[in-house]
């Protein structure tokens, strides 16, 4: 059977405070996955999350 190639994709979140934080409350960095639209959002996805290292809200970025 042939695969059918999604509308959707699966991404990976960032904290970009993480990176260049040192004063963080644990070291690492902080990851979330989701899903977008690639045909309603074909830039690149900026979500505030909580960051469990940063002990706060922070930007996550998506990263390929």
């Amino acid at each position: 059977m042939a695969s059918k190639k999604g509308v959707r994709l699966i991404i990976t979140l960032e904290c970009t405070e993480c990176r260049t934080n040192t004063n963080k409350r644990s070291p690492g960095v902080n990851r979330y996955t989701t899903s977008k639209n690639r045909r309603n959002t074909t830039g690149r996805i900026e979500l505030k999350k909580f960051c469990p290292h940063c002990n706060t809200h922070t930007v996550h970025k998506e990263i390929k």
